[in-house]
């Protein structure tokens, strides 16, 4: 991390996990172990949780944001939730591009651009989300397909709309499968990212912007994760629904 260029963020990915019950215990048991961070600190809940977050987040130095949004501010898209709708509601961030809607709902670079640009349009946050699955790190083109995805996905985007994004590394290969990038493969990926960045929008833009790495970090390998110079946070699934292993994640961070 260099802190003194960019801001340092752990975001939860809750996914599909915790009820508004279940979510407001969580959210209590947080509060206290995280109101010392040293760095920015978002939880992303399922919809069904947004109201009960940021009721129970208010006063906090916890940030709520969502697991997705729709391209369209209205229409006849059943099921589906409008950037608008999230920020009418007080949500702040919102993920975008993560490696299970792409997997499993067919979303592609061109519709989490389309994402990310209603996002942007409706004052939210985004945390765009790039990486490789298994088959393209061992053809050895992960640096081609991050570049492309990050292209593609700021298609349209100024740099001043670059103060709003973090962009997160997940290696589908290590998203909850319990394996891990290793802290020099992450850094760099991270710092390819930075690269297209500094080409898209100049080396300013690229050394302001929040790149975090998510896949299965945890407090056992946040430290040395997070050591690294273009590792400035994290995208954090499993570990993040356990109070005490989110909040050591935060504190590795500082």
């Amino acid at each position: 991390m260099k802190k003194e260029c960019r801001a340092a963020v752990i975001a939860g990915n809750w996914k599909m996990n915790c009820g508004p019950a279940a979510a407001a215990k969580l959210i209590e048991e947080l509060k206290p172990l995280a109101e010392d961070a040293d760095c920015g600190v978002i939880i992303c809940v399922p919809f069904v949780d947004l109201q009960t977050a940021i009721e129970a987040t208010k006063g906090s130095n916890i940030h709520v944001g969502a697991q997705n949004c729709h391209w369209a501010e209205s229409g006849a898209f059943t099921a589906e939730i409008s950037a608008g709708m999230l920020k009418e509601l007080g949500v702040e961030y919102v993920i975008l591009g993560h490696s299970e809607r792409r997997q499993y709902f067919g979303e592609t670079d061109v519709t989490v651009n389309q994402r990310l640009r209603a996002a942007l349009n409706a004052g939210l946050k985004p945390i765009l989300c790039v990486g490789e699955v298994l088959e393209q790190r061992e053809q050895g083109v992960t640096e081609e397909i991050v570049r492309m995805q990050t292209k593609i996905a700021l298609q349209g985007v100024t740099a001043e709309e670059m103060k709003q994004i973090i962009i997160a590394y997940e290696p589908v290969w290590a998203i909850g499968t319990g394996k891990t990038a290793t802290a020099d493969q992450a850094d760099e990926v991270c710092g390819q990212i930075r690269k297209v960045l500094a080409q898209l929008y100049g080396e300013s833009c690229a050394e302001a912007t929040t790149i975090q790495y998510g896949g299965s970090m945890k407090p056992a390998n946040a430290k040395e994760l997070l050591g690294k110079v273009h590792v400035d946070g994290g995208l954090i699934g499993g570990a993040a629904l356990k109070a005490a292993d989110f909040a050591a994640i935060i504190h590795a961070a500082q």
